[in-house]
């Protein structure tokens, strides 16, 4: 047995997931056919294929403690000039995501790792492009919105040829899913960017 890429992630339901890929690969970043839209959990890490029943067991565990919440995608961010990054911003559901994280990665389990920067929930929609294509992404999603109920998450793995295919989902163990957040001044849905 070799090694394999792997990664955690909550993956943005449609039709919010797919738009935002199309709008990706729009602005120029060839990534976007390869990386399904998502909010990183565990971000690309390397282990032994030996290690992934350990793996299974641990985001089992990690799911099976979680319950559903409320997550909200509003406005666009960037982490330029440190990364060449544009995102859509987790408006709600951030702070869930990040214990979600810790606990995925905890030191005892078979994925500890640091990262290289402090967590902070994203989905990406532009990277390592054109600046002005950056800057477009920034502007034209400046206005996005999109809710849904987060009710488990994801284990990826990454193939030779560069795409991230889903091994397994892990569902929450609980069932009862919080209201969203009351937005009087528009629907609970927007899966259109308003330009």
């Amino acid at each position: 047995m070799g090694t394999v890429t792997i990664g955690v992630s909550i993956a943005v339901p449609e039709p919010h997931g797919s738009l935002l890929q199309e709008r990706r690969e729009g602005f120029g970043d060839a990534a976007a056919q390869c990386i399904p839209t998502h909010v990183t959990l565990l971000p690309p890490t390397e282990i032994d294929e030996a290690d992934l029943p350990a793996v299974d067991a641990h985001l089992g565990q990690v799911a099976g403690a979680g319950r559903p919440f409320p997550m909200r995608l509003s406005g666009t961010g960037t982490f330029r000039p440190l990364s060449p990054v544009v995102y859509v911003r987790v408006a709600e559901g951030a702070e869930e995501c990040g214990r979600l994280q810790a606990q995925v990665r905890d030191g005892s389990g078979p994925v500890a790792r640091e990262l290289q920067f402090p967590y902070h929930p994203h989905v990406t929609v532009a990277h390592g492009i054109e600046e002005a294509a950056m800057d477009r992404a920034f502007a034209e999603l400046a206005e996005y919105r999109a809710d849904w109920s987060c009710t488990g998450f994801a284990l990826y793995e990454q193939g030779s040829d560069g795409v991230w295919r889903k091994l397994r989902e892990y569902p929450f163990g609980g069932t009862v899913v919080p209201p969203q957040a009351a937005h009087a001044d528009r629907d609970t849905i927007t899966s259109r960017p308003a330009y």
